[in-house]
């Protein structure tokens, strides 16, 4: 095994999906939500360097190609597990992620019953989209709880009337409610969205690895 720059990198990113979820056990909200936001964001950052970094400086690996999707997997699944545990068990989000685990089940499933044929189903430039949508609905969905947190923290004390004064204009905003609220809505709205866009991806690639190993399950 040869412990390269991009090897590192790929390990660090391994080892900060669980942090994403620890963070929760050791910090209050907003800033629990701060920190995996953070977290997360930095380890995606490096999925793309270990990469360019391994092609540019010709340190490609097995390692490296064993623990990368690992590292991807691991961080998308974790994370969903935390926004999903917190948004109350809301189907819009239940259901997508739920799409995207047993995608990843199976296709992992795949691969270990190929054994040495699953080099049949190598990383398509679609799973690489379908990654990045993922990664990219996360974060937006982490986004989401730091703006509804800060919207609650800002309008502690106030009642329902005032509030929906505020909101709505009728009142002046002392301590910007709307432009928290507005922000909660869009990353809400946007998070779930792009969530349902990765799941359909998610889907898509994981057919597309079934009708590859579909030879190979015959007899």
């Amino acid at each position: 095994m040869r412990w390269t720059v991009p090897n590192i990198l790929t390990s660090l990113r391994l080892l900060a999906a669980p942090g994403v979820a620890v963070m929760f056990l050791y910090f209050n909200r907003p800033y629990a939500d701060w920190f995996a936001l953070m977290l997360f964001i930095s380890a995606a950052v490096t999925d793309w360097f270990d990469g360019y970094l391994a092609r540019l400086w010709r340190q490609e690996s097995k390692l490296g190609a064993m623990l990368d999707p690992i590292a991807d997997k691991a961080m998308v699944v974790i994370a969903l597990m935390v926004i999903v545990g917190y948004s109350s068990m809301s189907p819009w989000l239940v259901l997508p992620a739920t799409m995207i685990l047993f995608r990843e089940v199976f296709v992992s499933g795949l691969r270990e019953y190929l054994g040495d044929t699953a080099g049949t189903l190598k990383v398509t430039k679609l799973a690489k989209w379908k990654t990045t949508m993922q990664m990219v609905a996360i974060a937006t969905l982490f986004a989401q709880g730091v703006f509804e947190h800060y919207l609650v923290m800002s309008s502690f004390g106030m009642d329902t009337a005032l509030v929906d004064r505020v909101l709505t204009g009728q009142d002046e905003d002392l301590l910007g409610l709307r432009w928290k609220y507005h922000g909660m809505v869009w990353a809400g709205q946007g998070g779930v969205l792009l969530l349902w866009i990765a799941a359909a991806l998610t889907l898509l690639t994981g057919w597309d690895y079934f009708r590859k190993a579909t030879p190979y399950l015959r007899g």
